[in-house]
């Protein structure tokens, strides 16, 4: 018969052993992401930021090893999608590819707003840019920005701009213009950026303030003539297009950037894995791709998206003062 000294030190391996079958499954969930990923775009399908949303998804699939996919929840300028994400379980399965605006101006242009683009959302990354150029149909009539500013000044508010909504970045865009240059145009909103080229190249308004990648391939077909890009430095996209400033027009600059968020307070580990994904992506084989279409990856960039958002809204929202726009 054992003694009892002899048992003691086999007991005690079985309940190390039982212990440590008992803590796998406890492991395994803690390993992110042990299921499908849901990536919320607030937009329909098949416009800009549903294009890097999928591109992205795609890469975390690869990288991580789970299924993220899109959920394409569109309507009411972002009020719909944007706010099932900031409800959502801060656990990194339920995350959102959106533009700036529903971030920055919908905080001017709506009352209220079901959610709090700065304290309900913690950035993962900013993806993209796109930086905004201007554009007209008729080069003989507006070939530079001084052609633009002298019809202006000559028939106040008689000429017209094209944008995809009130609050568009379009819009603000137009809005900028107006106010570093002291010019008064008349506003054409469209329910969307593609009805509201098309105008353009049919003639029904005089120009567009565009992200570049909506109008490049008419850029390039030879059906609208680019004026300028209201960015710093010529886009990477289409160095051949001059900037605003350079034509002139000093402090018109805008992009109509596109990002990844999750809820707030998400775990950082999580964050992390997504961050260190889709960076890894946008320097790589995705880079050049995004390029050819107008768009630049948005890595290494020296201020905090979060910084980005509060600056932004603040800036927006004097625009929106300035233009005397009233709050939906």
């Amino acid at each position: 018969m054992p003694s009892t000294r002899s048992i003691r030190p086999l007991l005690l391996l079985a309940l190390c052993t039982a212990s440590s079958l008992f803590a796998t499954p406890s492991s395994a969930q803690d390993v992110y992401p042990s299921r499908p990923v849901k990536v919320i775009v607030a937009l329909p399908a098949g416009g800009s930021v549903d294009m890097v949303a999928r591109q992205i998804s795609q890469q975390l699939t690869s990288d991580l090893g789970q299924p993220f996919v899109v959920d394409n929840r569109a309507g009411g300028s972002g009020q719909i999608g944007v706010p099932a994400v900031a409800k959502a379980p801060p656990d990194g399965y339920t995350i959102m590819v959106s533009p700036a605006s529903f971030l920055t101006t919908n905080k001017s242009i709506f009352k209220t707003l079901p959610y709090n683009p700065e304290t309900d959302f913690v950035p993962v990354t900013k993806l993209v840019n796109q930086a905004m150029v201007l554009v007209v149909r008729d080069k003989a009539k507006y070939a530079t920005p001084a052609d633009i500013l002298a019809a202006a000044k000559a028939n106040p508010g008689k000429l017209t701009y094209a944008s995809s909504g009130d609050g568009s970045p379009q819009h603000l865009a137009g809005l900028m213009f107006e106010s570093q240059t002291g010019v008064k145009l008349l506003h054409i909103p469209y329910k969307g950026g593609a009805p509201a080229i098309t105008d353009l190249i049919g003639g029904v308004v005089d120009m567009a303030f565009a992200p570049l990648p909506e109008a490049l391939p008419h850029i390039k077909s030879g059906k609208l003539h680019p004026v300028g890009v209201l960015s710093e430095k010529r886009a990477i996209s289409a160095p051949e297009i001059p900037t605003l400033k350079e034509g002139g027009v000093n402090n018109v600059v805008l992009s109509a950037w596109i990002a990844l968020l999750a809820p707030a307070k998400t775990p950082q580990p999580i964050l992390d894995s997504l961050g260190k994904s889709v960076k890894a992506m946008l320097r790589g084989d995705a880079k050049n791709r995004l390029i050819e279409i107008g768009m630049e990856p948005a890595v290494d960039e020296a201020k905090p998206l979060a910084q980005v958002i509060s600056e932004e809204i603040r800036i927006h929202a004097d625009l929106v003062k300035a233009a005397g726009l009233v709050p939906q």
